[in-house]
């Protein structure tokens, strides 16, 4: 019995480690096309594959296209965010070309903790 109860401790352990990293903050701001970061900024193209180190990062093949709806500022500008289809999370700025600019002006807003957590068809997915 203190086994099966051993084992279901190390996995709760593993799991709350895995949730952590998952939800760690990217960086303390963004920039959008809006102050609530819901209109696209711009579309980009795919210039390389690219395949994200976890479940919050948006995974491409060459020639997709992109829709850029914020980018992270200050601490960690290489990022943006994006949808290709129903996909939606992080990719390199540097992994795609723009093709097409919708917004003028960026603002710069702070961003939440639910930024960064993993979603998958509309649901939340605490690993």
């Amino acid at each position: 019995m203190s086994r099966i109860l051993d084992q279901r401790i190390l996995l709760l352990l593993i799991s709350f480690s895995a949730s952590v990293q998952s939800t760690k903050v990217l960086s303390e701001w963004k920039k959008c096309g809006d102050p609530e970061c819901e209109k696209a900024m711009s579309r980009v193209q795919a210039i390389t594959d690219y395949l994200g180190p976890d479940c919050r990062y948006l995974n491409f093949k060459t020639g997709e296209e992109i829709m850029v709806y914020s980018k992270l500022s200050r601490e960690n500008e290489n990022l943006w965010t994006g949808s290709k289809g129903k996909d939606f999370g992080y990719f390199p700025r540097d992994t795609v070309k723009v093709e097409e600019v919708f917004i003028g002006e960026e603002v710069e807003v702070l961003t939440k903790e639910t930024d960064f957590l993993c979603l998958h068809e509309d649901k939340n997915v605490f690993e």
